[in-house]
């Protein structure tokens, strides 16, 4: 079976340049309704959607069909539609949508291209405060056009973790955070996707979770790496579609090691 190559460094960039046009577009749709009146809905999965998410996914589905009608599209909202392409984009339109409906303003639009089912293209946008972390394969991740790095913390005992909230965690995966965050210098709650681009900023050095979908995760990839981090699932395998939602981004190899020996041990 032919395959085709790898993506050139100029597709890559244009590629980067379209997924940052579909972050301005959808920036002005999101920023009108946060703390205005919103209805909310509960999902399938207890998780709440509004109007909001909707409308956002809905005007990256029709940008990205309008530009490149063969790419898949892999969404949160609405599903996904030629799954099967050699390039799918995955689209969270807002992560965080419980920090959304209560005011917080750390909650983001989430864009990966898939390239053959890796991210190759991975976007953070933060409307509210006006961030956004971009990272595509072989180039350094950026923070509003700026490079930006990852700290060069290698010890957990003294790493700043952060996660969502301890309610993603049950049964042994609790125990185990509960065991990672004792061996670590301190922990913090809240971001969703804002703790990444922190992470890969240099201001947090640790960031777990669990109960993640693919389009929560697959983003964060390219922004992560391109930092000089290092993400993975638990078992420090490489997260894709298939992944069972529990993740692990650290700072440097030697502090993800780290982790991954604290959450084996406890798991087990």
């Amino acid at each position: 079976m032919q395959t085709s190559p790898p993506l050139s460094a100029q597709q890559l960039a244009a590629y980067s340049s379209f997924a940052q046009t579909l972050a301005d577009r959808v920036r002005p749709l999101s920023r009108k309704w946060f703390r205005h009146p919103l209805a909310v809905d509960t999902k399938a999965d207890e998780s709440p959607v509004t109007q909001a998410d909707r409308e956002v996914e809905a005007a990256l589905r029709e940008a990205i069909a309008q530009h490149y009608p063969d790419h898949g599209i892999y969404g949160e909202e609405f599903g996904a539609s030629h799954a099967e392409a050699e390039l799918v984009w995955s689209l969270d339109p807002i992560d965080g949508t419980r920090a959304f409906i209560s005011g917080n303003p750390l909650w983001g639009t989430l864009l990966a291209l898939l390239h053959r089912g890796k991210p190759v293209v991975g976007v953070i946008d933060v409307p509210m405060l006006d961030e956004r972390w971009i990272g595509a394969a072989g180039a350094p991740a950026q923070l509003n056009g700026v490079a930006c790095r990852a700290s060069a913390c290698t010890e957990l005992r003294q790493a700043i973790l952060y996660a969502t909230s301890p309610d993603i965690f049950v049964g042994a995966e609790l125990a185990a955070f509960e065991a990672l965050t004792e061996a670590a210098r301190m922990r913090r709650y809240g971001g969703d996707c804002y703790s990444y681009g922190l992470l890969a900023s240099g201001h947090v050095d640790l960031v777990v979770e669990s109960g993640l979908q693919p389009y929560d995760y697959l983003a964060l990839m390219p922004v992560i790496e391109g930092a000089g981090g290092v993400i993975t699932d638990w078992s420090g395998q490489p997260l894709s579609l298939e992944s069972q939602g529990r993740v692990v981004a650290a700072a440097t190899p030697q502090l993800h090691r780290q982790a991954m020996r604290v959450l084996g041990a406890a798991m087990t």
